[in-house]
């Protein structure tokens, strides 16, 4: 007579998330039109009131970048096919979503991916994620690679140049394609949708500029861009980015605890919680991709494990981090620490040996790998 051999129980948050991790078609559609509707008549307040008053045109500008940045959040959720259940609609959503964020959907979904895939392992940084460079590597680059560092890292550029140049520049198909190219099989994917996305700004841009005339178009559009860009990287930057953020090397890193302990939770007012589209409940979305946006604060209030050991920011609490300028990932004391700090530590001790960086894998997570994960 043989016995089964024992099976390894599932953590107790796989369960959990299960009974989130489904989309309602009602709801989602209900997203949409609250979503959508209110974007485009802001916008279209923005055109007709911008020779009349910039008093009156900016506002509705600034306002439409609010909800474009809340149909930012419903590509996320179609990227991680949590938006609809038929993956042909969250594709076709998606598609269009990043038309309007000038985000190109397929090629997103994916890198996205492989942050969801990677967050928090030090040998696979790189691709869909702020970078951070450890103590060594700081200390191993030359005065002008520290430069560059620090000027990636400084809020002025980091919020305001740096999400506009990110989302309006860099995601154009000649700067991002040699990020497509890593992706392997998927590449061809990846660059298919860099290129249509590519396509159809040109001729969309192109027709509004030539009705509207490049001045107004400018005047109109900036002002929504530079807020759903600027708070769009910002909330992606304070949610990874506090002083015992997990990190740790690949043979020590595991899902849960990157996904826990290296997500907060950004508690912040309902207003803003609405329009970041629940969003800041990152530990829990960083556990279960699959739970759409408008569930992770039921999942949040249904249980009690989704509410202990997680990092909690608030609104004043999370400027502090800026205030802060966390930069750099301390090999020794396992914590994010500041250049300043640094500098210190540069100037009483010896050198550390400069870790290597490896090319992203395919990295199992819960039976899937980077390319299944972004190929759904």
């Amino acid at each position: 007579m043989t016995t089964a051999s024992p099976t390894k129980e599932k953590p107790v948050w796989v369960k959990l998330v299960a009974a989130y991790s489904h989309s309602e078609s009602r709801i989602s559609m209900i997203q949409m039109a609250n979503s959508f509707l209110p974007y485009f008549a802001l916008t279209a307040l923005a055109y007709l009131t911008v020779h009349t008053s910039l008093l009156l045109s900016v506002p509705f500008s600034v306002l439409s970048g609010l909800f474009l940045m809340r149909i930012f959040i419903i590509q996320h959720d179609c990227g991680h096919q949590s938006f609809f259940k038929s993956k042909q609609h969250n594709n076709w959503l998606g598609f269009f979503c990043g038309i309007l964020t000038m985000t190109p959907y397929a090629f997103w979904r994916m890198t996205h991916a492989i942050h969801h895939a990677t967050s928090g392992d030090l040998d696979y940084r790189g691709i869909g994620d702020v970078e951070t460079k450890t103590m060594a590597e700081y200390q191993a680059l030359g005065r002008w690679g520290r430069l560059g560092y620090r000027l990636y890292r400084n809020p002025l550029l980091m919020f305001t140049v740096g999400p506009m140049f990110m989302f309006v520049i860099y995601q154009r198909t000649p700067l991002s394609w040699h990020v497509a190219s890593t992706m392997k099989a998927n590449n061809m994917q990846a660059k298919r949708s860099l290129l249509a996305t590519d396509a159809i700004l040109l001729v969309l841009w192109g027709a509004m500029i030539l009705h509207f005339g490049l001045a107004t178009v400018l005047l109109v559009q900036l002002p929504g861009w530079l807020v759903t860009t600027s708070l769009g990287v910002w909330l992606f930057y304070v949610q990874h980015n506090f002083e015992d953020a997990y990190w740790r090397l690949h043979p020590e890193w595991t899902y849960e605890e990157a996904a826990i302990r290296g997500s907060s939770y950004y508690r912040l007012p309902k207003i803003m919680q609405w329009f970041s589209g629940n969003i800041g409940l990152h530990h829990i979305h960083h556990l279960s991709p699959k739970i759409p946006n408008y569930l992770l604060q039921k999942a949040f209030d249904e249980n009690e494990f989704f509410q202990k050991d997680v990092h909690i920011l608030t609104l004043k609490s999370s400027l502090k981090v800026l205030v802060s300028r966390l930069a750099l990932w301390d090999e020794e004391e396992k914590r994010m620490i500041t250049f300043g700090y640094a500098h210190q530590k540069l100037a009483s001790t010896a050198a550390v040996p400069v870790m290597s960086s490896v090319p992203t894998p395919d990295v199992p997570i819960m039976g899937s790998t980077v390319s299944d994960m972004a190929a759904r």
